[in-house]
């Protein structure tokens, strides 16, 4: 295993802003990244169909809205470690999570279906990242104005998801 992956990115590696992502995450980013597939599945299959269109709050994204918006942010965060780990240059844009969730219509999709998109979107991801070569993981490019590296791409992912799993233990889930 490259300490490229055991290591958390330098500051240098990614927006200030992420560091409440990346904190999160401790040891191995595969492993941790592996391990949330099961973990989270486990969580989320325990909700049924109806209580997935819940949500904690009014003006609350509803439980399949944060499914599709950690799908959402997923895709997008590995096409950036991908741009950036096969060298690309080109300035990235930013997305707008909130414009995403609108336009997602994921209240309307079958819960099973977001639950396998995001089961199957992680272990191709898994994948990408395992074809990395150990360099490419410190190349660096620019999405939203800021500098990020293809490791900083993939703690982002990991801490990401656990944050939006810490909120659905929460505030989604009763006891």
């Amino acid at each position: 295993m490259s300490e490229r992956l055991t290591e958390k990115p330098s500051p240098d590696e990614y927006a200030p802003y992420y560091s409440k992502y990346i904190d999160l995450i401790h040891g191995d980013v595969m492993g941790t990244l592996a391990s949330q597939i099961e973990k989270s599945l486990a969580t989320l299959r325990a909700v049924s169909d109806s209580d997935s269109l819940n949500r904690y709050a009014p003006g609350k994204w509803s439980l399949r809205e944060v499914v599709g918006h950690m799908i959402d942010a997923e895709r997008i965060f590995a096409y950036r470690a991908l741009r950036f780990a096969r060298d690309d240059r080109t300035e990235l844009p930013g997305f707008e999570q909130d414009d995403y969730v609108a336009s997602a219509g994921c209240d309307s999709r079958r819960w099973a279906d977001l639950l396998f998109e995001f089961e199957i979107l992680r272990r191709s991801n898994l994948l990408m990242f395992a074809g990395f070569e150990p360099d490419a993981w410190l190349r660096r490019g620019k999405a939203s104005g800021n500098v990020m590296s293809a490791r900083g791409a993939a703690y982002t992912i990991a801490g990401h998801e656990l944050h939006h799993m810490l909120i659905v233990r929460d505030r989604y889930l009763p006891g």
